[in-house]
């Protein structure tokens, strides 16, 4: 019913910037919020960065000054850009909505399949 496609993961050197990008299709009433989450290898998925329906936006300690987190409602995507990227962000990022659809009377969560970033020299 639902489908979350990240993209614009890829190599890039410490310093460079990346913006990744998640598009919401399907049966879509409503999407209460947006999240990116990343997991490095070896490590747990960890949250990074959260757009509500509101357009509030929090950010991990770990990426704030250098990381944004934006949407276009009409587009169903939500955008991560990333810059001033450190060998430590390397990941896989994975994009989560809250969302509400034609056929539920309740809002669910949603994953993408990840998109990896690479950040090295």
């Amino acid at each position: 019913q639902v489908q979350l496609v990240e993209s614009g993961g890829g190599l890039v050197q410490p310093g460079g910037s990346l913006r990744l990008s998640c598009a919401a299709s399907g049966s879509i009433l409503s999407i209460n919020a947006m999240d990116w989450y990343r997991q490095a290898p070896g490590k747990e998925r960890e949250l990074v960065a959260t757009i509500t329906h509101g357009s509030t936006t929090i950010l991990a300690d770990s990426v704030k000054g250098r990381f944004t987190v934006s949407k276009d409602n009409a587009k169903n995507t939500v955008y991560l850009q990333m810059n001033s990227l450190k060998p430590e962000d390397t990941a896989v990022y994975y994009c989560n909505a809250l969302i509400t659809t034609l056929t539920s009377d309740f809002a669910r969560s949603y994953w993408g399949k990840g998109t990896l970033v690479t950040v090295s020299s």
